[in-house]
């Protein structure tokens, strides 16, 4: 049996996956990225190979994507996190053709072929008010918690608005609701909403296509997900569980996968033997 490594340094979380031969994730990891790349790379590599039961020895090729991809150094090849996000959604969900990843610090719209190659991308990365730090600096204000965000929200009643297309000026609104006592779960609704909103614009400049699936760490707040269903006004796809963090630590560990076979079909054995050396 072999197995390739998925590593996704994103800018707030680093992710690891073990994918086995038969394309089963075996193991898996995630951590904090902090400014030291590099170090949290390997050590998101070894607890994901220790969780698996496995040694680094064992693993026969490693892909890194994502932001810091360039500073993990027991990387085989690097591939932008747009490709394997791409890779891992459609894996998930075989009908995908708009993907949209929402991260700490930049949200990504793509459009796939059917083979899962990105045919058009759009990135909003240029104001934190269209990502998700902005929903954790909303909560960090008021006193609540990142873990905190989702039970807070589930007790709206109604969002309020926030229409600032930048972080200064949603902030200020996001100050003065506070000031006029409009409760604090109304106050989340509503910075949620308007990410949801932002997505959607920037899905519909890729030139979207159903089926949709949604990946990336804000999608652990359950409402993220029924407020961009309600606004696309389609049905969505959302890995299970956190997988949805992992999907693009999956894209690459599965293009790792393929690196293996191609490998196989030029060399045979030997070019396996290099790959692994």
């Amino acid at each position: 049996m072999s197995y390739t490594v998925g590593i996704d340094v994103g800018s707030t979380y680093t992710k690891a996956v073990v994918l086995s031969e038969d394309r089963r994730i075996v193991g898996r990891a995630m951590e904090p990225t902090g400014f030291q790349l590099g170090q949290v790379a390997e050590r998101s590599q070894h607890a994901a190979v220790t969780e698996a039961g496995l040694s680094t020895d064992d693993v026969d090729y490693v892909v890194a994507t994502g932001f810091g991809r360039h500073q993990a150094a027991l990387s085989d090849v690097h591939v932008t996190d747009l490709t394997a996000a791409a890779r891992g959604a459609a894996f998930l969900f075989p009908g995908t053709r708009t993907v949209l990843d929402i991260g700490g610090q930049t949200m990504k719209a793509s459009r796939l072929d059917d083979r899962a190659r990105v045919k058009s991308f759009r990135l909003n990365d240029k104001c934190a008010a269209g990502t998700g730090a902005f929903i954790e600096k909303t909560a960090r204000y008021m006193g609540y918690g990142t873990k905190e965000i989702g039970p807070l929200v589930a007790t709206s009643k109604d969002a309020v608005e926030i229409s600032g297309v930048c972080a200064v000026f949603a902030e200020s609104e996001v100050i003065n609701h506070l000031s006029q006592g409009t409760a604090p779960a109304d106050i989340m609704h509503g910075a949620i909403t308007s990410l949801a909103g932002r997505s959607v614009q920037l899905m519909k400049r890729v030139k979207m296509e159903p089926e949709f699936t949604l990946v990336g760490g804000i999608l652990r707040f359950e409402k993220m997900i029924g407020v961009v269903r309600e606004q696309l006004q389609a049905e969505v796809n959302v890995p299970e569980g956190d997988l949805a963090q992992f999907t693009t630590a999956l894209g690459a560990a599965l293009l790792g996968r393929r690196r293996l076979e191609k490998l196989a079909e030029e060399g045979g054995d030997r070019a396996l033997e290099v790959a692994r050396a």
